[in-house]
């Protein structure tokens, strides 16, 4: 149960210290330093109420209104605080609200699939599907996650994931995401959520913000590792620099309608990324118009009010702890509002804000489907409440939601594999004797759902590590599919699935006529898992389990070796990549289920290709940016500045070839081979005439309070007699009726309050509009289109294949990047000769920079230049924007 008279004296402690040291900070600029040199987040209070005629959330917004009318303190409370880990079935639960009919929230992983279930698809990983560059392939994945998560009773998919976005390549979680590109990023964001969405389905957006490695997310885990630490890391970056890089698709994914985003483990300029004020209220909710509800990470919330105050609407699992049964909110949030610590409107609206994202998606109260799993056993009996080890009875119903998702999985899987080196070896036919090499072509000896969470690199690599993982309900490896395929041929064919293997090895490459196929891979993964010294993150960008030796190995015996790699990232093909006994390089990433047959399909040509979503380097430093291994601010919270700004991956590589031609990438950004040749021809680019930008201007309505006045007589909000007690269940009860007074001394406590509250956090008078917001995604005359750009392409080539055109721009101006993706298209089946047309919008979003003294978009006098072609180096097409 929350201890209420426990945790009310700790909310003085608590606001001291969020707030200390924020009262001198700009609150036009992210980027401040106190005096002892730490950089600071300043305050950004009172936190944003819902907006009942937002653009997408009328509907929604009166359903939500009419419920939340009708529920008392207790039943709000209750919808914003998860009941604990393992108390209830999924990964993270809400209290019910029995007498309106709504069964607690059920919220489950993840952004590959469903985690902790059977039955289920395993899709290949988020940077795969990126790969892809296709829209269509991208709403079908968020379509079919959804249909799945519905079918098995979950109400709340915790992805898709864009943080990390990749600032550095050996960041344990970028495989969750999409690409490095913000751009790229955002449109593949909008178009999972609105997918998941579509199947009725919350999407969640997550990491919000900055989360870009795994070491020391979390000061426990850290400490667990051997680290003294007392306080997680802070990721310290400038206002241009979050909305630009960062913050560019979480702002998309609100535009697109998300109705949840999970704030992160990180601090942000030294404050908690859960109770950051300024990015939950002054960005999130404000400035990008936000109507659906923050979540925090499981356990990423710090504090009580302070955290309802900075925009926090969700708590999740519940306890403060894993399995404490003590709760920042639940009977301390109930207590908050009785005493005037959290308005009741900010309670109201946390409770609106949830209700209006479960309806916006379709949800009824009472038609919710039933909950059929498990996340704690796969037996069929079990625990309704693990935890406590209470209510034994059937809890996997083995429903199977996979329908026809397989194929899409292939499809997908195989057009995000990538073609990074072909001398005419690809795709291949018939060939005569092929031969697989490598511990990565086969099975795991333990099974594909061998190692819990997939925390091991044992076979072949189809998914990596960590809470963004799912079952396989089975697995194709490679060795599997190709040798099917080579039976279809009549081929030869010998697989040695072990990297250790060289005599036999050397003995089966002295004979004539092989095909040889030669995998490796690199992992990685969550940082509460450590595979081989690797704590999440990488520890470099070598292939693992030898794998370099390997291919260098096997490419001195013989001179047709294909090389397949599956790896969460980029690797150092510096040493090998040019060797002429090396005809091809493909990566095929982290695949999933249909991993060797998608791989077979590309390898045979029955699909095409990809393009990288990042770019792949000659060493580990000519990247730039890189991560932070050990502490370095003593005990304190290590500080990680990113100090780069914008000029990660492609950006950081445009510039340093800039200064010095020689210093170039091995394959850049946006790179991939094709099954044929194409010329780009004829750009156009086309004005239109739009109206000139205008701030938002205007005020908010003021707060609204629903239902009738909170009763301040302690007694009604006890534990009801009437209900039985679970065992470290989060309630939102209070344990005794002198809970206010035992704490603070005071039963007036609540009137002084604002002493140590940030002025402006209890103010529920109406607000003035953030001038680049106005509506969810923004100000709305950021998204006029104010060029069209159009170009001509010609499959020269004899084959049938896809090609992926991309577009991009130059800002102008000192200290901008060379250029930045801003449009992009997969056209498929483009026939020998054919020409097809690309076209490409671009919008006052995408042609503006981030103003800070102006807090607002602006086009800037630069001359601008616009490019098309096939990768971020490949653009035989350029035009000036005038």
């Amino acid at each position: 149960m929350a201890l209420a008279s426990t945790f009310l004296s700790l909310y003085i402690f608590l606001f001291a210290y969020i707030f200390t040291g924020f009262a001198c900070a700009d609150p036009d600029s992210l980027y401040q330093r106190q005096d002892d040199g730490l950089l600071t987040s300043p305050p950004d209070y009172p936190s944003p109420w819902a907006d009942p005629e937002a653009n997408g959330w009328e509907q929604a917004y009166a359903q939500a209104r009419d419920f939340v009318s009708q529920l008392t303190l207790l039943e709000k409370v209750n919808l914003t605080t998860g009941v604990g880990w393992m108390s209830e079935r999924c990964v993270g639960n809400t209290g019910s609200i029995p007498r309106l009919g709504l069964r607690g929230l059920c919220l489950q992983d993840g952004p590959l699939g469903m985690r902790f279930t059977d039955y289920n698809s395993a899709f290949p990983a988020g940077v795969v599907a990126g790969a892809t560059w296709s829209r269509h392939l991208w709403h079908d994945r968020g379509r079919m996650m959804g249909e799945e998560q519905y079918g098995k009773g979950s109400d709340v998919l915790l992805g898709p994931a864009s943080g990390p976005i990749g600032r550095a390549p050996t960041g344990g979680r970028n495989w969750e995401g999409f690409s490095v590109d913000p751009y790229h990023s955002g449109v593949a964001m909008a178009q999972v959520v609105r997918g998941i969405q579509g199947a009725g389905v919350i999407a969640t957006a997550k990491h919000f913000v900055a989360n870009e490695q795994e070491h020391f997310r979390q000061a426990p885990e850290a400490v667990g590792y051997g680290f003294n630490i007392t306080e997680s890391l802070s990721s310290n970056l400038d206002d241009k620099t979050l909305h630009e890089l960062y913050a560019w698709p979480f702002q998309d994914a609100v535009r697109a309608g998300v109705g949840s985003i999970m704030c992160s483990y990180n601090q942000i300029n030294n404050s908690y990324g859960c109770q950051n004020s300024k990015l939950l209220n002054g960005i999130l909710k404000d400035e990008y118009g936000f109507q659906g509800f923050v979540m925090s990470d499981w356990q990423a919330q710090h504090a009580g009010a302070a955290s309802a105050a900075a925009g926090l609407d969700m708590s999740m699992p519940g306890d403060t702890v894993f399995n404490t049964g003590y709760s920042f909110w639940g009977g301390n949030l109930t207590l908050g509002v009785i005493n005037g610590t959290v308005p009741e409107w900010r309670i109201d609206d946390m409770a609106l804000r949830i209700m209006a994202a479960f309806f916006k998606v379709g949800r009824t109260v009472g038609g919710q489907p039933d909950i059929n799993f498990s996340s704690w056993t796969r037996e069929t009996l079990g625990y309704i409440h693990p935890m406590a080890q209470e209510n034994l009875e059937r809890v996997n119903f083995q429903v199977d939601v996979r329908g026809n998702h397989a194929n899409h999985i292939r499809e997908s899987a195989a057009k995000g594999s990538v073609i990074l080196k072909n001398n005419g070896v690809l795709p291949l036919s018939s060939p005569k004797f092929v031969v697989v090499i490598g511990e990565d072509a086969g099975g795991n000896p333990a099974g594909p759902n061998g190692c819990p969470d997939r925390n091991c690199d044992n076979g072949t690599l189809a998914m990596a590590w960590g809470s963004g993982t799912a079952q396989f309900p089975y697995l194709v490896t490679p060795d599997q599919a190709l040798q099917r395929q080579a039976l279809e041929d009549g081929t030869r064919y010998e697989s040695i699935l072990a990297n250790n293997q060289w005599t036999a090895v050397q003995n089966i490459l002295r004979e004539p006529n092989t095909t040889t196929i030669v995998f490796a891979d690199a992992d990685s993964g969550e940082g509460f898992i450590d595979v081989d010294g690797n704590r999440g993150d990488r520890r470099n960008l070598t292939l693992w389990k030898d794998g370099d030796a390997l291919i260098k190995n096997v490419s001195s015996l013989t001179s047709n070796v294909i090389v397949v790699l599956h790896t969460v990232g980029p690797v150092l093909l510096t040493e090998w990549y040019d060797n002429p006994n090396i005809t091809a390089i493909v990566w095929a990433g982290v695949p999933g289920q249909e991993s060797g047959n998608s791989l077979t399909d590309i390898l045979y040509g029955r699909r095409s290709p990809g393009r990288s979503p990042f770019t792949w380097g000659r060493t580990r430093e000519s990247y730039g940016a890189d991560l932070l291994y050990e502490p370095n601010n003593g005990e304190g919270a290590p500080q990680q500045d990113f100090s780069e700004g914008v000029f990660i991956d492609y950006r950081h590589f445009d510039r340093e070839t800039a200064a010095d031609p020689e210093n170039t990438p091995i394959y850049e950004f946006g790179y991939g081979l094709s099954w044929s040749t194409f010329e780009y021809s004829n750009l156009q680019v086309a004005k239109r005439n739009v109206r000139p930008y205008q701030p938002t201007t205007g005020n908010t309505i003021s707060a609204p309070v629903f239902g009738a006045p909170v009763d301040p007589d302690l007694s009604q909000y006890t534990f009801p007699p009437g209900i039985r007690y679970i065992y470290r269940f989060i309630y939102p009860y209070l344990n005794t009726s002198s809970s206010g007074e035992d704490a603070s001394g005071d039963p007036e406590y609540g009137q002084e309050a604002d002493q140590f509250l940030p002025p402006g956090a209890i103010d529920g008078s109406p607000q003035p509009r953030h001038p680049a917001g106005g509506q969810p995604g923004g100000n709305p005359q950021l998204w006029d289109v104010l060029y069209t750009v159009t170009a001509t392409i010609t499959n020269t080539g004899d084959r049938m294949t896809d090609e992926v055109p991309q577009l991009y721009i130059s800002h102008g101006g000192d200290g901008e990047p060379v250029r930045v993706l801003r449009g992009f298209d997969r056209i498929e089946r483009i026939a020998p000769g054919e020409s097809v047309q690309f076209r490409a919008d671009l919008t006052r979003h995408d042609l503006s920079n981030w103003d800070v003294v102006s807090q607002n978009w602006v086009i800037t006098d630069d001359e601008k230049t616009v490019w098309v072609g096939s990768s971020s180096r490949n653009l035989p097409l350029a035009a000036p924007l005038r």
